[in-house]
């Protein structure tokens, strides 16, 4: 169909194509998704009332555009939320903004607390050098840091692995104590053998002296706004959020992409791209058992580029690509859902929470007898994502592994045991107090940037040849983008459509150089 683009994934890139092509072009959008749920990693997932983040999402950019689409979808709070009324809480509400006790359609702002869970102790996230971390360290632990650190700054090693970007601004005792294990346990290799683009991309200028600098900034701080420009994005203290979870925003633009004309196919898996002279000419789709053809004049894929290239037939696929293609790393994740009437550890942070609960929307677990690797507290992301706020606690225990693994294939009842008998043995929880457990999986979550990652580029300049064919989001360009960067790929690819320069360069440039989109 002429003026047909046809878009593989509705996850936050897609639709935010989709979105971008209806209102800024004459192009109309097909959507093809391959499973029964809008949003990709970032959907909501309710179970029986309590709705689920697969990942945690916080809603922040530095780019102006992305933080306006966000909240032209979803308007921030007017009026303070639940939790907020109750506590006092003050937060920079916005005029005439919707009342998230009376409305759905509505963006909170939520506090960023995240801390590292360790010898059972709570350290800061980023890791800095407080009197609290000092005291949980001790102090022969605070002395090697110490010393670890200004050897750091005065030796720098080649930033030839993800293990030497750490070790560079961190120290190598910090780096031991606080990313090495941490590291492993969500790549399942060691950071030695990790490409030091993963800290590039999602670390940036974060360093100790950062890190400590914002801590001494912050007691000067005005809380009047969330604009928080000239902040490291792992520095920030407060982000937007939507009411029910970050799946309703994305739900909600699907809803907008349908009523300006978009079609959204639910349960259609790409399975193959026809390409001919240069162009994708079709792409060939399972729906309801069988095959259907999808044309158009533009073809952009958000799916993994695995599964991609070993999709595209008609021009012969180089031997070299195909096989880079094909041994891509990736790392697949599964969370577990635990209701509990309470949690054994306690708030002793001065931050006023409902029923005492630590403060924190989720917290990253370095104890080594566990495989664990991050814990989120719904509660503290959107009161309105917990059926009981007040009397239960509903958390998310997040694993990472290998499909086809022995955690991956634990029957459901059996991992979600496991996982609870975790919780209990690091001091979160007691057993008793659990009340529902229920497990999600996740392929293909992580691209990951070992092995043949560093043969890539060869993949990508064999995509670029085709024309009509633009690769966007995580998965779309095998990269570890947050979702503003997911949009901003989005963003660039429908500009080069209306162009009609059929440019690539700044597709993929998004979140590659140091300073782009992240400072002004």
């Amino acid at each position: 169909m002429d003026k047909q683009v046809v878009i593989i994934g509705a996850g936050p890139a897609g639709l935010t194509a989709a979105y971008k092509l209806l209102t800024e072009t004459d192009y109309k959008p097909l959507i093809l998704e391959e499973s029964d749920v809008i949003g990709g990693i970032s959907r909501t997932v309710n179970v029986g009332g309590d709705r689920m983040d697969i990942g945690g999402h916080r809603f922040f950019s530095k780019n102006d555009e992305v933080m306006d689409f966000w909240r032209g979808l979803m308007p921030v709070q007017g009026s303070p939320a639940m939790d907020d009324k109750i506590l006092g809480r003050e937060k920079p509400l916005a005029p005439n903004g919707p009342d998230p006790e009376k409305e759905d359609r509505v963006m909170l702002i939520r506090d960023r607390v995240s801390r590292i869970y360790f010898l059972k102790h709570f350290f800061d996230y980023p890791i800095s050098l407080s009197g609290s971390t000092i005291k949980n360290m001790g102090f022969g632990r605070t002395l090697k840091a110490g010393f670890g650190y200004m050897k750091a700054m005065a030796v720098k090693k080649p930033e030839d692995s993800l293990e030497n970007f750490y070790i560079n601004r961190f120290g190598r005792p910090l780096y031991e104590m606080f990313f090495e294990d941490y590291t492993a346990k969500v790549w399942g290799i060691s950071p030695k053998e990790i490409s030091a683009d993963w800290g590039a991309q999602r670390v940036k200028g974060l360093s100790l002296r950062k890190a400590v600098a914002a801590m001494l900034k912050k007691p000067f701080q005005s809380k009047k706004s969330i604009e928080q420009k000239n902040v490291e994005t792992s520095l920030i203290e407060q982000f937007i959020y939507p009411k029910k979870g970050p799946g309703q925003l994305w739900e909600t633009l699907a809803e907008e992409v349908k009523k300006l004309g978009g079609i959204i196919e639910m349960n259609v898996k790409v399975r193959e791209l026809i390409t001919e002279n240069g162009r994708i000419v079709k792409a060939i789709a399972e729906k309801d058992g069988r095959d259907v053809e999808y044309t158009g004049e533009e073809f952009i894929s958000t799916m993994p580029i695995k599964d991609l290239v070993a999709g595209m037939k008609g021009d012969k696929v180089p031997e070299e690509v195909k096989k880079i293609a094909s041994e891509l790393p990736y790392r697949d994740f599964m969370t577990v859902g635990v209701l509990v009437n309470k949690l054994k550890i306690k708030n002793t942070t001065g931050r006023k929470t409902l029923a005492g609960l630590v403060p924190d929307t989720w917290i990253y677990i370095q104890e080594r007898d566990v495989e664990m690797g991050r814990l989120q507290i719904f509660n503290n992301w959107s009161p309105y994502m917990v059926s009981d706020p007040e009397n239960t606690v509903w958390i998310g225990l997040e694993y990472f592994c290998n499909e086809g693994d022995e955690m991956w294939n634990m029957p459901d009842g059996e991992f979600c045991d496991f996982a609870v008998g975790e919780l209990e043995k690091i001091g979160i929880i007691d057993s008793a107090d659990v009340i529902k457990t229920k497990r999600i999986k996740i392929k293909k979550a992580y691209p990951a940037y070992f092995g043949v990652y560093k043969d890539f580029d060869k993949v990508r300049e064999y995509l670029d040849l085709f024309e009509n064919l633009y690769c966007i989001g995580r998965n779309g360009q095998h990269r570890y983008n947050n979702m503003d960067h997911s949009m901003l790929t989005a963003f660039e690819a429908v500009g080069s459509i209306k162009a009609g320069k059929h440019e690539k360069e700044n597709v993929w440039n998004v979140n590659t150089e140091k300073e782009y989109h992240e400072k002004k």
